[in-house]
C-alpha cells in the first residue's frame, strides 16, 4: 500500500494537555466482535495482542505497530508480517524496544514514532517529547502524553520527561497506550478515551490498586491491563467490578 502520511508536528504545551480530548467527537463507538471496534466514521480498528507491552492495530487497512519486541515469550516472528505503516515506540527498556522488531517491519514508507533516546539510539524516526502532537492524516493523530514513576523508591525506572505514553485517534476513535508509568496525575486530563492499556507491575509500574485509580481518572469504555508479568490480574477486575462505564477485558498480555 502506499502510505499517504503528512508528517507535520506541532509543539503543544503540557499547559494545554487538556487539547488532548477535544479531537474526539463525543460520538458512541459500537462493539463488533471480541477486540474489534467501529469508529464513529464505521471504519474498523482491530487489535492484535501478542505479548506484554508489544500489539498491533488494524485500521482501515493501516498497520500500526505498539513497542514490538522479538525475544520476550512468546517469541514473536515479525518478518513473517506485513511492514507497518506505523510503529511506536514508547521507550527504550528491551521489553519495548528491540531493533530487530522494528527492522523487520520496517521500509522506506514506515512512519517511526519514538522518545528522544529511542531516536539517539537508531538514528532514523521521529522523536516526540511529552505533550508533541503529530497529524500523520486527516483521520490519524498521535499525541506524546507523560510516562513516569512517582514512588520516590521507584523514579530512577521512569524519569519524568523521558519516556511516552501515546494517544492515537484513528477517524475520532481514541486509544490510550500508557507505556511504562504509575498513575500520574495528567490522566485525568485525557478525555474521549475508547480504549485504554494500562501497566501493572512492580516495581516498574503500578499495583493494580493503583491501575484502578488510573482508570478512574479518565474512564476509558474498555481497558486492557497489559504489561503484568505475575502480577495477579484478576484483582484488577475486582477492584473495578462496580466502575459503570468500564469494561476490563484480560488478555495474555504478561
Amino acid at each position: 500500500m502506499k502510505r499517504f502520511f503528512k508528517k507535520s508536528i506541532m509543539a503543544m504545551t503540557m499547559a494545554s494537555m487538556s487539547v488532548l480530548g477535544a479531537c474526539g467527537n463525543g460520538k458512541t463507538t459500537a462493539f463488533v466482535g471480541d477486540d474489534t471496534f467501529t469508529t464513529p466514521g464505521g471504519k474498523t480498528v482491530i487489535f492484535n495482542l501478542f505479548k506484554h507491552a508489544s500489539l498491533e492495530i488494524r485500521y482501515d487497512s493501516i498497520s500500526i505497530q505498539v513497542d514490538p519486541v522479538v525475544s520476550l515469550p512468546p517469541e514473536t516472528n515479525y518478518a513473517t508480517m506485513r511492514k507497518a505503516d506505523i510503529i511506536l515506540v514508547t521507550h527504550e527498556h528491551f521489553d519495548h524496544f528491540d531493533t530487530a522488531a522494528i527492522n523487520a517491519l520496517t521500509d522506506s514508507n514506515t512512519l517511526l514514532v519514538t522518545n528522544a533516546a529511542v531516536r539517539a539510539k537508531l538514528k532514523r524516526g521521529t522523536a516526540l517529547s511529552n505533550g508533541g502532537r503529530l497529524s500523520v492524516s486527516d483521520d490519524i493523530t498521535v499525541e506524546a502524553v507523560p510516562a513516569y514513576n512517582t514512588t520516590p523508591s521507584h523514579q530512577q525506572f521512569h524519569p519524568r520527561g523521558r519516556d511516552n505514553g501515546y494517544v492515537l485517534t484513528l477517524d475520532g476513535f481514541r486509544i490510550y497506550i500508557a507505556g511504562d508509568t504509575e498513575d500520574i496525575p495528567e490522566m485525568s486530563q485525557l478525555l474521549n478515551i475508547d480504549v485504554a492499556f494500562l501497566p501493572c507491575n512492580q516495581p516498574y509500574t503500578m499495583t493494580p490498586k493503583q491501575l484502578a485509580h488510573a482508570a478512574r481518572l479518565f474512564k476509558p469504555r474498555f481497558l486492557y491491563p497489559y504489561h503484568y508479568n505475575d502480577t495477579p490480574i484478576e484483582q484488577v477486575v475486582d477492584l473495578l467490578k462496580d466502575e459503570k462505564g468500564i469494561e476490563v477485558r484480560v488478555r495474555n498480555m504478561k
